[in-house]
């Protein structure tokens, strides 16, 4: 068995940044033509199970919580092959790393693989969870008076496009029966929000945990009530992986045992969820233990959706709502998006794990 010990921090970290800065700047006005930009199709083969010895899957992460979370669950060292991570802010970054082939796999929300359907890279989806869909706060800037989504008209929004914050603040405009061009829409990294809000560079700045911690620890800032914003958030994170990867016979069986490690590690989360808050919100992300307990209870339980229709009309719906925005370049299909032959290995693993799946749609 290969113990993955191998993460890509510090020098080497950086290192791998320079060379995704570097690949960003080689693929503009090339889009489309990566190596995984073949067109989108399906595969009927079953995925294999055998696991080479030697076989290794990069997985993209985001503030460590991936990696966390599975080596905080035990899942980590389990896992039959050997694993290197790297560390990005944002769906678009990962995108890169994808582009580059510096990363196999990755966790996002649920905007960034349409992005990804948009730059044409074949990158499906693989499993996803959901959590509470109030988890998204709009964080108001100290000294502005925003309590209400009408009171958007007119304000500075942080907006960064190809993540589930940039769907959040569409929703959110829809809502308010405005329209992008009714509010200043600031284009900024997604690492950038907090600063931008809590110093009133923007007025407004759609942020998840522990993000919103670290903004209500600022003087005057304050948040839109839930009350407002129900509906702009939907909850979804998403697997997802390179179409060469699912189907490379040795990575796509790393691939299945790694979405059963995914759904394995959040349940223990779930079950879990003060030792989870210290190791990872308060040792890692540096909240308070008050603070840390806020955050879990904010996310609630993680359930787990199958891989299903449901899931396609879902993501058809997120697709749907930029595109009426006038903020997508292109429509895809959500039917593309998805590798549905991971839906045993999920509905597997929940069963197996005592996981709960998402409820269907009434």
């Amino acid at each position: 068995m290969f113990r993955p010990r191998t993460f890509l921090t510090g020098l080497r970290g950086r290192t791998i940044a320079a060379l995704l800065a570097a690949a960003t700047v080689a693929s503009l006005g090339v889009t489309g033509c990566a190596s995984d930009d073949k067109p989108v199709g399906k595969t009927d083969a079953p995925l294999p199970t055998e696991i080479p010895a030697g076989t290794k899957l990069v997985l993209a992460d985001q503030s460590e919580r991936f990696k966390s979370v599975l080596q905080f669950s035990g899942e980590l060292d389990k896992l039959p092959f050997k694993v290197e991570f790297a560390n990005f802010v944002g769906g678009p970054a990962i995108l890169e790393a994808f582009r580059a082939g510096a990363a196999d796999v990755a966790t996002v929300g649920d905007v960034p693989p349409i992005h990804a359907q948009v730059a044409g890279q074949d990158v499906p989806i693989i499993a996803a969870y959901q959590t509470n869909s109030t988890a998204l706060k709009l964080a108001v800037a100290p000294g502005k008076t925003v309590a209400t989504l009408a009171d958007l008209k007119g304000k500075k929004i942080a907006y960064a496009e190809g993540t589930a914050q940039q769907a959040a603040v569409l929703r959110a405009l829809a809502k308010a029966g405005l329209k992008p061009a009714d509010v200043q829409l600031v284009r900024l990294q997604l690492a950038e929000f907090l600063d931008a809000v809590r110093t009133g560079q923007v007025d407004i700045a759609p942020l998840i945990e522990p993000n919103v911690t670290r903004l209500l620890r600022t003087p005057g800032a304050s948040l839109i009530p839930d009350s407002e914003t129900t509906g702009i958030y939907g909850g979804l994170a998403y697997l997802y992986a390179r179409r060469s990867v699912v189907t490379d016979p040795a990575k796509a069986a790393a691939t299945r045992a790694l979405v059963a490690a995914y759904i394995r590690a959040y349940q223990w989360a779930n079950t879990h969820q003060d030792e989870w808050a210290r190791k990872y919100y308060v040792e890692n992300q540096k909240v308070s233990a008050d603070d840390a307990k806020r955050i879990v209870d904010s996310l609630g339980t993680y359930v787990f959706p199958h891989l299903d229709q449901q899931l396609v009309d879902r993501q058809q719906g997120t697709i749907d709502a930029i595109d009426k925005a006038g903020e997508l370049p292109k429509k895809v299909r959500a039917a593309d998006a998805f590798d549905l032959r991971f839906d045993a290995v999920v509905t597997q693993a929940v069963t197996e794990s005592g996981a709960a799946f998402e409820p269907k749609a009434k």
